[in-house]
């Protein structure tokens, strides 16, 4: 690969990594690295320490932190951070809320949230989804009905990740229902210990509770709130999206569990030496990793083609989600098979990751992860989503 960059941008690349493996805690990186559940307070400390050194939110402009890069830069910025074990800004503040202020949010409101987004002094929650509007979006149904300087808010948003933690979200809300659902859809920034407010957590089948319900009842919020144009949301939700999904690739942090699996499967003893000697595991691993260089070579060619600076969706992210997400659970797959006789001892104890000090970390983590990874196909656009825009713009069918 080293091939393929110049030499300022392998440059860059050493700095990038020795500042990661100097100035994130070691302790924060090892969680990382054996597949723990990062907690909040390790998010927090990493990204302000990211922030400090203008590293947090590299793609905003330049007046809120950014850095004027180029989209290699971008990339090998992401690309070390992942595969130092280093935890990603929060995608919630630094790759969704914060670039759709930072790019339709007028001067006011700019001032008012980018810094403390940056610097995780909120953190930010995504109301996108609901019951019935998934990857339907549009078909969403919360409303806001203008009422003097302030809008009344009622309705449900679901699958709100780490909405336990969160202090504001940032909602689509229909603020007109009489013209084509689309058209119909605004962006509005709420915060979350108003009035009439709820949030209820949801417990996944990994046994966590990752994401939540969020109930609006006549939740008050100041106009002031409305980022950009009212009726213009679903504009800017697209170009939301389109920055989330170039980062769902995450070549770097596959990297690093390939890695991992590939240690456990050599810990792990058999008849003919380890699993790594086993032609079913060997030959499995070589695929992976095949095509994983694959996925990271055309990530860097579409890198290649990107006009820096340029705030336009690219349509070719949709390969990249798709083809990473199938990658991230193919490795979960194989974490999971390594470990599969202590794993599904976790599966058959209990609901809750409570009372399994007495397994292997291993075991616990991979199995948790196994089934945490069945939503990354879905979110951010599922794979049909992503196949149907492939389709149509890329392919022109």
């Amino acid at each position: 690969m080293d091939s393929l960059f110049s030499k300022e941008e392998l440059e860059f690349a050493e700095e990038m990594r020795n500042f990661y493996r100097t100035e994130i805690p070691e302790e924060i990186r090892y969680r990382v690295a054996i597949g723990q559940e990062v907690s909040k307070d390790d998010m927090v400390t990493s990204q302000r320490i990211l922030n400090k050194h203008g590293l947090a939110v590299p793609n905003w402009s330049l007046e809120y932190g950014g850095r004027d890069w180029t989209p290699v830069q971008r990339h090998i910025y992401l690309d070390e951070m992942q595969t130092a074990c280093v935890p990603h800004p929060l995608p919630f503040n630094a790759s969704m809320v914060g670039p759709v202020i930072d790019t339709f949010g007028s001067k006011e409101i700019k001032d008012r949230f980018l810094p403390a987004t940056a610097n995780l002094d909120i953190w930010w929650s995504q109301g996108f989804s609901e019951p019935n509007a998934g990857s339907d979006l549009a078909s969403l149904k919360t409303s806001a009905v203008r009422d003097g300087d302030k809008y009344i808010v009622n309705g449900q948003k679901t699958w709100t990740t780490l909405g336990q933690y969160g202090d504001w979200i940032f909602c689509l809300v229909r603020t007109d229902p009489n013209v084509k659902k689309q058209a119909g859809i605004s962006f509005l920034l709420i915060d979350m210990t108003s009035p009439g407010l709820t949030v209820r957590p949801i417990q996944t089948i990994d046994g966590g509770v990752e994401v939540n319900e969020v109930f609006f009842e006549n939740v008050e919020v100041p106009v002031e709130n409305l980022v950009g144009e009212e009726n213009k949301g679903w504009t800017y939700a697209k170009f939301l999206l389109g920055n989330e999904r170039t980062g769902i690739a995450r070549v770097g942090e596959s990297k690093v569990n390939l890695a991992r699996a590939k240690a456990y499967a050599a810990a792990t003893k058999t008849q003919r030496g380890s699993l790594l000697d086993d032609p079913q595991y060997s030959t499995r691993i070589a695929k992976i990793e095949a095509e994983l260089k694959a996925l990271e070579m055309m990530q860097l060619r579409v890198l290649s083609t990107q006009v820096a600076g340029s705030d336009a969706p690219d349509p070719r992210s949709s390969i990249l989600k798709l083809r990473g997400s199938e990658l991230q659970q193919d490795i979960t797959e194989l974490l999971m098979d390594i470990v599969a006789p202590q794993g599904m001892d976790f599966v058959d104890s209990a609901q809750t990751r409570d009372g399994f000090t007495n397994l292997p970390q291993a075991a616990v983590s991979a199995t948790a992860r196994y089934f945490n990874m069945r939503k990354v196909t879905i979110y951010g656009g599922s794979s049909e989503v992503q196949r149907s825009i492939i389709s149509k713009a890329i392919l022109g069918l």
